[in-house]
């Protein structure tokens, strides 16, 4: 999910953040960047997990399961936020929102973490929900008309997604709907606060 909000942010809208300036090229070697630190590391890290022992299943279906992997997630995106915020000169001068969002990502996932001590939230509604409350945020907050087709793609897709949730019986419509709030209301306030 952070692959995609920040390929429409770099690529689509790149004045929100303040990286118009740079070259298509350098903002997809950001994004590339981004991805392996929001994807591949903690795909990584999971499969690591999995291998070990100390998670049962990739899918992550129990509530011992989730636990872990979830809040060294979030300690990856910790680091990846304080990265771009803090030692990455000319990323943090120039665009410091870069850091802002993986940070409020990064709460997400915490949350996700914490919630997942006693319940099973849907983390892919919380991720979907947040790209739609950032987009949506971003779009009404700075009057950009030019989201639009995108955001509406994004809430297809945020439909389609909590209907594959259901449909493979991996949650209830109560924890599809907390998702979608979690993400949703982390996001747009951080837009709306911090951006």
């Amino acid at each position: 999910m952070p692959t995609l909000l920040f390929g429409v942010l770099l690529l689509q809208v790149p004045s929100v953040i303040g990286m118009d300036a740079f070259s298509s090229s350098l903002r997809l070697s950001l994004l590339v960047l981004i991805s392996v630190g929001t994807f591949a590391v903690p795909s990584l890290l999971i499969y690591y997990l999995f291998r070990s022992g100390y998670v049962q299943s990739l899918q992550l279906n129990t509530l011992a399961d989730r636990r872990l992997p979830y809040f060294l997630t979030a300690c990856v995106y910790l680091f990846l936020a304080y990265l771009f915020t803090f030692r990455m000169q000319l990323v943090s001068t120039v665009a410091p929102e870069i850091g802002i969002l993986l940070g409020s990502i990064a709460v997400s996932i915490l949350l996700v973490g914490l919630v997942s001590l006693s319940w099973q939230i849907s983390a892919h509604c919380v991720g979907i929900g947040g790209v739609v409350g950032i987009i949506g945020g971003i779009m009404l907050k700075f009057s950009i008309p030019d989201l639009f087709f995108t955001l509406l793609l994004l809430v297809l897709l945020t439909g389609l997604v909590a209907s594959a949730r259901l449909k493979l019986n991996a949650h209830t419509p109560a924890q599809i709907s907390a998702g979608l709030v979690l993400g949703l209301g982390v996001s747009a306030m951080t837009v709306f606060w911090l951006i």
